[in-house]
């Protein structure tokens, strides 16, 4: 919106029956299952690879477990460690650290010892729980921490305890999902078995906690230096568990697909914590499978999957997905990057559905911004959702900045971080007074037109200046997915001589290529569908992007290996 007005204009695409504003439960995430467990006992609330929970299954196992970790010691506020990939372990894990007044630390499973040993040591954590074939990273940690930083105690769980017999996994995943480990060492601290824990069955001692009670720490990657940690409230974080349910229509007996990582605010919130709330059951997926996303689709009657673009493109390049009947998928969309647009078209063309392009951040618990799913647009992040409010920040005079001029997109509303852990002078850094209020400095560069929709430039960071000309990777990108060859894109900048920076282009081909596209093909196409200043200077082919753990193309990876070899 722009603040001037006094009623913003993007309610004129605002999606019926959707209210503009709604108050936030007074009550704790914790809640939330508790509240589905009394009313819903016996409903499906949680599915893993053929293994079913009820909802009083799953809070019955989040109890016990809350009951033998107050046992150990916990206490509210204490940080406790999540380090594992999406499995039931995780989901019971997190609640049973809510239901001790207990900070979760979700951490990325991927990580290793030296970025675990900053976690730790960052967050203060004493306690973790930990999947067992990754946890001997914890104790690796733990030896590179001096005895007042190192973990305490770690609980440890082999994901195949949550498992239905082995022949019912898909093949795929078999090897390593149903493998059982042993109990890791803790230099220096106890390790508890899972299972031996549930099996006590100690109930945990009345609490109050409060809503505006520290509930999570959630790590970003930041641009340089050590990540930060975002600090979100029972409050913030029930903001953005209850938007998607009215967004997206998400209701009690639907389905939600959890294949984006847990451990990131997508997976986390928009897609497991709001099915919680809703009562929609939560199919959990280890890690991605485009096949097994598809049978899950088709099986589980998912009605709402909550994703990062780069899975759509996966799973319509699955040569057999006709084989797939996907017509119970109701809602389908996401963000962390651009949707392609010839991608999103074939959606709609072959399956009739609208991706609803969405745009949020760590900070913001998820979206701040989504596309109305009656008036939805390509490429675009939408419009401020519910109880939210968005403006541009103009760079050079520190102004809001006039319709369609890119500036800094400004956030605020009540899914906003309370700031970043143990680190004043970057929270300060992170907020700014205009117009009289406080806003959230979201880093990114964006527009907004007259009918309210938001549009993202790109990361300030990322832009590419070319003799002045502003080049942004995201807009090239999408541009190059157009071409009928280019299965994945990722633009960076390359130094140029003469115009200081200029834009390369990093391509997949599709399978389907057998050779016949050059870089010289790809160029000449540019120069006739984007303007010359855009046009990338070279292409390079490889056999794939490096990505994340949430599927997001790791550009900065990229940058890094070219600015490597520049100085050669």
């Amino acid at each position: 919106m722009t603040t001037t007005q006094s009623a913003p204009v993007h309610y004129q695409v605002w999606p019926p029956g959707v209210p503009h504003d709604i108050d936030i439960p007074n009550h704790t995430l914790w809640d939330n299952l508790h509240n589905r467990a009394a009313s819903d006992p016996d409903e499906i609330g949680m599915e893993f690879v053929g293994h079913t929970y009820t909802w009083k299954e799953f809070e019955q196992q989040a109890l016990w477990l809350a009951g033998a970790m107050q046992n150990l010691g916990l206490k509210t506020g204490d940080r406790v460690l999540l380090f594992a990939q999406n499995c039931p372990q995780f989901a019971i894990g997190l609640h049973a650290a809510f239901r001790c007044g207990a900070v979760v630390v979700t951490i990325n499973p991927m990580n290793k010892a030296a970025e675990l040993a900053f976690s730790i040591s960052n967050s203060g954590a004493k306690y973790a729980i930990s999947a067992a074939e990754i946890a001997p990273e914890l104790g690796l940690a733990n030896k590179q921490l001096d005895s007042e930083h190192q973990l305490e105690h770690l609980i440890a769980f082999s994901t195949a305890d949550a498992l239905p017999k082995p022949e019912q996994v898909p093949s795929v995943w078999r090897d390593w999902l149903c493998a059982k480990h042993e109990l890791p060492a803790l230099p220096n601290g106890s390790v508890h078995d899972w299972s031996s824990l549930i099996d006590k069955k100690q109930l945990p001692d009345e609490l109050a906690i409060n809503p505006d009670d520290l509930a999570l720490l959630m790590y970003t990657s930041g641009t340089t230096g050590n990540p930060k940690a975002c600090m979100h409230s029972h409050r913030t974080v029930m903001a953005n568990t209850i938007q998607p349910n009215l967004w997206q229509d998400m209701r009690k007996g639907d389905a939600s697909l959890v294949v984006t990582p847990m451990f990131h605010v997508t997976g986390l919130i928009g897609c497991f914590l709001s099915a919680v709330y809703a009562g929609a059951k939560a199919v959990l997926m280890p890690r991605w499978d485009r096949r097994v996303v598809a049978q899950a689709i088709a099986s589980q009657n998912i009605s709402h999957w909550t994703n990062i673009p780069t899975m759509v493109v996966d799973l319509l390049a699955e040569p057999e997905l006709d084989k797939f009947d996907l017509s119970s998928l109701r809602y389908i969309g996401g963000g962390g990057a651009a949707m392609p647009e010839a991608v999103a078209e074939r959606l709609k063309t072959q399956f009739g559905l609208d991706y609803i392009e969405a745009y949020g951040l760590t900070e913001t618990a998820a979206p701040s911004h989504a596309n109305p799913s009656n008036a939805p647009r390509f490429q675009c992040l939408g419009i401020p959702v519910i109880n939210t409010q968005a403006c541009i920040l103009d760079i050079d005079t520190q102004l809001e900045a006039a319709i369609d001029d890119v500036g800094e997109i400004l956030i605020r509303g009540p899914q906003v971080f309370l700031g970043y852990w143990h680190n004043p002078k970057e929270t300060d850094k992170a907020f700014i007074q205009l117009n009289g209020h406080k806003w959230f400095r979201s880093g990114d560069l964006g527009r907004v037109d007259a009918n309210g929709y938001f549009y993202i430039a790109d990361r300030l960071k990322r832009m590419i200046n070319a003799s002045g000309f502003k080049i942004w990777p995201a807009e090239v990108e999408n541009l190059l997915h157009r071409h009928p060859a280019i299965h994945e894109v990722c633009v960076i900048a390359k130094s140029d001589p003469y115009r200081g920076q200029t834009a390369k282009a990093v391509v997949v081909l599709k399978a389907t290529d057998k050779g016949q596209t050059t870089a010289d093909n790809i160029i000449a196409w540019s120069r006739d569908n984007m303007a010359v200043y855009k046009v990338p200077k070279e292409i390079e082919f490889v056999g794939s992007l490096p990505k994340g753990a949430t599927g997001k193309v790791m550009w900065k990876t990229l940058q890094a290996q070219q600015d490597e070899s520049e100085k050669v």
